[in-house]
């Protein structure tokens, strides 16, 4: 009803523009004249026919019409098409023998007429005009036999969460399985030697679990040099000796399964493995759009595989990267730490007899285990994850004994202006820290030159707010941007690039904010909101 109400007027006005051809043309052919009035009959025929498909387009806009013709008048067509062809072919070769002298050349006119039927012939019984035709047919004008909409939501909804290539395979595996209806499909992988395939999935479990059949190689007869030329999926069953092999790695488990379809796996220029289909229920052939889903699943197939490989590697890469990071650091203070015990160890026969060399050395000692430990310590708050102790206490109060543990660091000024604010319900020792923190890049970042330290405390937004100000020498907004908050990433010289990416995580654990203004030889502000105690959870 609806289809039919939106193509209405436009079959009405293809009617009239073809009826009237008709008419006409046969009017011509039966007097063997073209008469005058007829073409203007053809005339007012297309002007009303426009006008009637202008009147549908207006109406309805043509869109998501459901309309496909019939597949045997498509053939039909394209037969009549090569029979005009010919005609014409033979039309054209009748006036070059007329040319040629008639009746007198007959050998030359019989010559060219059957060389014309030879042609005609060949095109007619050609596999490959005959594949390319159902083809173009397939893609043009036959009804989809697949929603290919829906087929492309379930890959994508199955496949989004994945990152092993098992179960993304398995779970393609499974896609084709209900897609096309077949009851087995095997995915060889390439192995890392790349002249080996190995099963990575397979909805046949009796053939996963035969070892002998796990892997395929040179030495099974496996010719993986004319296996990597495929790029588009072909008819196991049907293609030469070179792919036997093959063949006997993935018998059909039934009888009447049909025929085996092998469906390579390319990424541009990777050739990652390749899929094998085949125990279709009923042991239906597959069709040419059937054959392009499979390209199109054996490509993406290939594209997600070759993704997971790339984030493995670029993981690894970065794993390695911060190894050498953390070895670095880690090996620059014990360096020197180790500098610091051997000079005491060198002095210690000598002066072992004094006392004040003996506190010395016990201070000394003890300052060594106290760095070791902060390294060990500050390595360890890499981990993304923080055990929150939480409890009561007041931000002010623990401000002052960050303060006063800084007392005498450096030519600093320090200012303090600390509001009155309600105690807080968060982990006291990692707040210290990250308060501790802030104090001592600001006092670090003045330099050798000194300079002030502002510190503030109060409230904003319902929430407690904590200020630390300094006029040293400023971050870029590059490195405010890229770096500030990643692990080993500073401006200071004797810095490990540690601490602001640990008091991140610490405020953004306690649901609070963090942020930076600054301005190279100006100075640097940092702001931090914490949850009061009554605000809401």
């Amino acid at each position: 009803g609806t289809m039919r109400w939106r193509i209405k007027f436009l079959v009405l006005g293809l009617g009239v523009i073809f009826g009237a051809r008709i008419y006409t043309g046969s009017q011509a052919l039966l007097f063997s004249a073209q008469d005058l009035p007829m073409l203007q009959i053809e005339t007012i025929a297309l002007i009303i026919g426009a006008g009637l498909m202008v009147v549908g387009y207006a109406r309805s806009g043509f869109a998501e019409i459901d309309i496909y013709p019939s597949e045997a008048v498509l053939q039909g067509s394209f037969t009549m098409l090569i029979a005009g062809a010919y005609l014409f072919v033979v039309g054209v070769l009748a006036q070059i023998v007329a040319a040629m002298g008639g009746v007198q050349h007959f050998q030359a006119q019989v010559f060219l007429v059957l060389i014309g039927l030879a042609g005609l012939v060949t095109l007619l019984l050609s596999d490959r005009v005959r594949q390319e035709r159902r083809r173009w047919v397939s893609r043009h004008f036959r009804r989809p036999q697949h929603d290919f909409r829906k087929v492309w939501t379930l890959f994508t909804e199955r496949i989004s969460s994945i990152s092993d290539e098992s179960a993304l395979c398995g779970a393609v595996a499974k896609l084709v399985c209900d897609t096309l209806d077949v009851l087995s499909v095997t995915i060889w992988l390439v192995k890392d030697d790349g002249d080996q395939l190995s099963i990575c999935a397979s909805t046949s479990q009796s053939r996963v679990g035969e070892g002998a059949r796990q892997v395929l190689s040179r030495e099974n007869g496996l010719e993986i040099e004319k296996l990597r030329e495929c790029s588009v999926p072909f008819d196991l069953d049907a293609a030469d000796e070179f792919w036997e092999t093959l063949r006997q790695a993935n018998q059909p488990d039934f009888r009447r399964g049909g025929r085996r379809v092998a469906v390579p796996m390319v990424s541009g220029n990777h050739w990652l493995g390749v899929a094998i289909v085949g125990d279709r229920v009923s042991g239906r052939p597959y069709t040419v759009e059937e054959f392009d889903l499979l390209k199109c699943i054996g490509d993406q197939l290939a594209a997600g595989l070759l993704n997971l490989r790339l984030a493995a590697e670029n993981l690894r890469a970065k794993e390695l990267e911060a190894l050498q990071n953390v070895t670095n650091f880690f090996v620059h203070d014990l360096k020197n730490t180790a500098s610091t015990l051997s000079l005491m160890l060198n002095n210690l026969p000598v002066h072992f007899a004094d006392p004040a060399f003996r506190d010395d050395a016990v201070r000394g000692i003890r300052s060594v285990v106290e760095r070791i430990n902060g390294l060990i310590s500050r390595a360890g708050s890499l981990r993304r994850e923080l055990e929150l102790k939480v409890e009561e206490f007041d931000l002010n109060s623990l401000v002052d004994e960050s303060l006063k543990s800084l007392n005498g660091q450096g030519n600093v000024d320090w200012m303090r202006k600390l509001e009155p604010i309600p105690r807080l319900l968060a982990d006291k020792d990692q707040i210290q820290s990250v308060v501790t923190n802030l104090l001592l890049n600001a006092s670090e970042a003045l330099g050798s030159e000194g300079g002030w330290v502002r510190v503030e405390t109060g409230c904003r937004d319902g929430r407690a707010l904590l200020l630390v100000a300094d006029n040293g020498c400023g971050m870029s907004a590059r490195f405010i941007k890229e770096s500030l908050y990643r692990p080993f990433q500073t401006t200071k010289k004797k810095g490990l690039g540690i601490g602001l990416f640990q008091s991140r995580l610490i405020v953004e654990a306690h649901r609070g904010e963090i942020s930076v203004s600054s301005e190279p030889g100006v100075g640097t502000t940092f702001e931090v909101l914490l949850p009061l105690k009554d605000s809401p959870r």
